[in-house]
């Protein structure tokens, strides 16, 4: 069984590790858990923001490509002149070779 290593705790201000060490014993866990327990919540509180962000982020997108969609996505009648027109291209092309 391998032996469990204490992190390294050390502060360079003296005042700042006294009030880490009196928030630990407020909440009754040691401070190495305090600081760890504190720095989760504020990578969460900071992926959480991240997350909000993308979603608002994908929702404006979106409502541009809905609000777009006749540039993006011709209509039948469109869709039908440009392959008329690339089966024209086609049999032009055919025809000069043929000559």
């Amino acid at each position: 069984m391998t032996e469990q290593k204490a992190m390294s705790l050390r502060f360079p201000d003296p005042e700042q590790r006294a009030a880490i060490a009196a928030a630990a014993r407020q909440e009754g866990v040691s401070m190495q858990e305090y600081i760890l327990s504190a720095a989760y919540d504020r990578a969460t509180a900071v992926e959480g923001r991240f997350l909000e962000a993308f979603r608002g982020s994908m929702a404006r997108s979106g409502a541009v490509f809905a609000a777009e969609s006749s540039i993006t996505d011709p209509s039948a009648e469109q869709r039908a002149a440009e392959q008329q027109a690339a089966a024209l291209e086609s049999e032009q092309q055919q025809g000069g070779r043929a000559a």
